[in-house]
């Protein structure tokens, strides 16, 4: 199934996406919710009446109800309030490459153990602008990713079982500010203000069994679900990024079971990916000055257009906007 969070009458609306149209589920049956913080809550109880409401919608039983193209929603994240927000590092292709740039050599401990770091919960967004202020514009980043979101509430939960507390999958963009994410992480800090202020994911949630038929086997000495997904992002429609998210080398299943040890994960706990391989400015920059240092630094300026794309997961676009505000953390730092 394919869930979506739309702007209705000044409020988040859940809703099933049925060949190109919306279908609010509150109004489907009296016990589906109309938000999607109620869905993964009670996901058990609501996920099979949700399968047989899509059934009959593919069956023509619901006619007669309004819907909203899917084109024309007022798009929200998929799940606009989670409870929290952890972003992995799961390809080794990205970290290799962005080590390599700096000419230090590969960290082993990246194949001991995945790692993730906690981002702002709410700063999360979907589709749309994307405000920034003046100090975000020295070396503006995006990041392609892909996240799920925990449907269940488990601890010390070992990666053979975590995928089925995976309740769908979506695109992410982590947002980054490569100047503020340096000079902080110099005093081995962080990311903190260098990440903090947007993170998108959309446009759908898509669940697991609508992904079956991209299921692949994870890499050699790893557990856990793969999915030979396609992954894409453009800048005012040029190509920069292009991977998979079978590229993972440490699987959802795997960051779920470290971030639940010893930790409850609750409903609405949304986990990225980390960067795929070529998918950020950060990393393409490095490898072009690493192969010309005449190369040119690549940047997000105000007006771009970032779309993201994933097979089966549906297309991200956001655009860039210029806060109206010249408050500077930089102008802010003491003179030493």
């Amino acid at each position: 199934m394919k869930f979506v969070t739309y702007l209705k009458d000044e409020r988040d609306q859940l809703a099933l996406l049925v060949e190109g149209q919306l279908y609010d589920l509150d109004r489907l049956h009296p016990d589906m919710p109309g938000s999607m913080t109620m869905l993964l809550n009670y996901w058990d109880d609501l996920i099979p009446l949700a399968s047989m409401i899509e059934k009959k919608i593919k069956a023509g039983d619901f006619k007669s109800i309004d819907t909203t193209p899917f084109e024309e929603a007022d798009l929200l994240a998929p799940v606009p309030h989670p409870s929290s927000c952890r972003d992995g590092y799961a390809f080794r292709q990205h970290v290799a490459a962005a080590r390599r740039n700096r000419k230090v050599e590969m960290i082993p401990e990246f194949d001991q153990y995945p790692i993730f770091y906690f981002t702002n919960h709410n700063s999360i967004q979907g589709p749309g602008p994307v405000y920034c202020m003046p100090d975000h514009f020295q070396k503006l980043d995006f990041e392609l990713e892909c996240a799920v979101v925990i449907c269940r509430p488990g601890r010390n939960i070992r990666a053979a079982d975590a995928d089925q507390y995976i309740g769908g999958l979506m695109i992410m963009n982590d947002m980054s500010a490569r100047q503020l994410q340096m000079e902080e992480m110099k005093l081995n800090l962080g990311p903190a203000k260098g990440k903090d202020f947007a993170t998108c994911i959309g446009p759908m949630l898509v669940t697991l069994d609508e992904l079956e038929s991209y299921e692949v086997s994870c890499k050699p000495n790893h557990t856990g679900k793969a999915w030979n997904l396609s992954m894409t992002c453009k800048v005012n429609d040029k190509e920069l990024s292009r991977g998979n998210v079978s590229d993972m080398d440490w699987t959802f299943a795997e960051i779920i079971e470290r971030c639940s040890y010893g930790v409850t994960l609750m409903p609405g706990d949304v986990i990225g990916s980390g960067t795929v391989g070529t998918g950020c400015f950060l990393e393409l920059n490095g490898t072009g000055k690493f192969n010309d240092p005449e190369y040119k630094e690549q940047w997000l300026q105000e007006n771009d257009v970032i779309q993201m794309d994933i097979d089966g997961l549906g297309t991200l676009v956001n655009t860039i906007i210029k806060e109206e505000s010249e408050m500077s953390l930089f102008a802010l730092k003491k003179n030493i």
